[in-house]
């Protein structure tokens, strides 16, 4: 194919229109149609884009020019979405959670595997030059044995009136701010600790007075003793993105009061806080799905992060829920 066709499947999440302007931006591809059950926010959403309108899910994905979809429905709906854009052989671009249960991604990452269709979730602080930077540093040993992270992410979706309030509906978006903005903070956790720890401690409130949290923190502590936290709040003002790792050789930070990585201890001497140099970053998400399709880049990593990201935002709600620390279930 000269170019890959892309529908936009649902205009539920706040970054339906982000990714739909990356296929508009992307020298490989064009936007074809959109779609979503909410006649309402599908046309406000198609007259934005400049787009057709396509009034059913299944005549967009009988389009013989679209070629692949990006998923940006409430998550409630995106196993039963993602399978039947599978079914129709598009290839599939989703927001995360990929699926509100381990089980139903397990069964999509199998069903498109077996069709042949590449699946990519958006887990795009993975492909970040600082995160890259962090883990050569953890695998090359210069920060020692890790014993602690933290991941901090925020903004005022809930203070300023800009995040949509069908983002407080428990059933659909499965969960609150966790859920949601919380889960760049988790995969990093996972990214820079491991996917497994022995147990999730989360503790949720609203400040707001929704349905659903809009301030977490959740706990993770490992079989070796370190320890993760990750942090998400739609009630910070202004929003902020900070992490730091600390090892028993060194340690860094990013985004408290700097947006530059530095390090300190071991190679990088005991006498202050030095600039961090940064790598090449990897693909975008968006980029890497393209490549899957046109070239057959390999995809599975992002897959597999995925599938233990949802693991963990399960183990957290069901912390928060049950006030208790809980086993971390393989």
């Amino acid at each position: 194919m000269e170019t890959v066709g892309i529908g936009v499947v649902g205009f539920w999440h706040v970054h339906a229109n982000d990714y739909a302007r990356e296929a508009l931006r992307h020298s490989r591809t064009r936007l074809v149609a959109g779609w979503d059950q909410d006649e309402t926010i599908a046309r406000e959403g198609a007259e934005v884009l400049g787009i057709e309108l396509e009034r059913d899910l299944d005549a967009l994905l009988a389009r013989p020019d679209v070629d692949a979809v990006t998923i940006t429905t409430a998550t409630s709906d995106h196993t039963d979405v993602i399978r039947r854009a599978i079914a129709a052989g598009k290839h599939v671009f989703t927001e995360k959670l990929l699926a509100p249960t381990v089980a139903e991604c397990e069964a999509l990452v199998r069903e498109a595997e077996a069709a042949g269709v590449q699946l990519v979730v958006s887990l795009p602080r993975l492909s970040e030059a600082t995160t890259v930077a962090v883990r050569d540093l953890i695998e090359s040993g210069d920060l020692g044995t890790v014993t602690y992270a933290r991941v901090r992410l925020a903004h005022d979706g809930w203070l300023a009136g800009w995040l949509p309030e069908r983002f407080a509906d428990p059933a659909t978006a499965i969960g609150g701010v966790f859920a949601d903005l919380g889960c760049h903070p988790a995969y990093l956790i996972q990214h820079f600790l491991g996917t497994r720890p022995a147990t999730i401690s989360a503790t949720y409130g609203a400040v707001t007075g929704r349905d659903v949290e809009d301030n977490a923190v959740v706990v993770s502590r490992y079989p070796n003793g370190a320890v993760g936290v990750a942090e998400a709040s739609f009630v910070t003002r202004p929003g902020a993105f900070a992490f730091e790792v600390r090892g028993t050789e060194a340690s860094v930070l990013f985004g408290f009061g700097s947006d530059v990585l530095t390090a300190t201890g071991g190679r990088f001497g005991d006498e202050g806080w030095v600039e961090v140099e940064l790598p090449d970053a990897p693909l975008q998400p968006f980029d890497l799905w393209i490549d899957a399709i046109e070239a057959g880049a390999d995809a599975s990593a992002n897959r597999a992060a995925a599938i233990e990201l949802t693991r963990l935002v399960v183990a957290a709600n069901a912390s928060a829920h049950s006030r208790q620390t809980i086993d971390f279930q393989a």
